[in-house]
């Protein structure tokens, strides 16, 4: 249950970027859903050894040189998945990972609130 919230919470953080980021379209929220479920999917396999490899790196940017490995994620997820989800470039990328991460984080805190209640 909680990795079903999880992903129509990502889905959702999806289309609240897509409203204030420019560069960075969804085109509905079932085209979310998919870009949620694949995004997951990048990350867990190719981000996931990326991160691996590139820690002396991450280590040497406090942690800074995540946010590049999340923003190439985005925009793998986004050729794979045009037109429904694209992301125009590396900036928007970048700077959506970013705001991206932090409506998660705030979505699933409220998740948590209510389902704790």
């Amino acid at each position: 249950m909680r990795l079903l919230l999880n992903w129509l919470l990502s889905a959702l953080g999806l289309l609240i970027v897509s409203q204030f980021m420019p560069g960075f379209h969804v085109r509905g929220f079932t085209a979310a859903l998919i870009a949620a479920l694949v995004i997951g999917l990048v990350n867990a396999t190719l981000g996931l050894f990326l991160k691996i490899i590139t820690l002396p790196l991450t280590i040497l940017t406090l942690g800074i040189f995540w946010w590049v490995i999340n923003a190439l994620m985005l925009m793998f997820a986004s050729a794979l998945l045009r037109p429904d989800f694209v992301v125009t470039g590396f900036i928007p990328a970048f700077v959506g990972a970013i705001v991206l991460s932090l409506i998660n984080m705030v979505l699933k805190a409220l998740a948590r609130d209510v389902e704790g209640r």
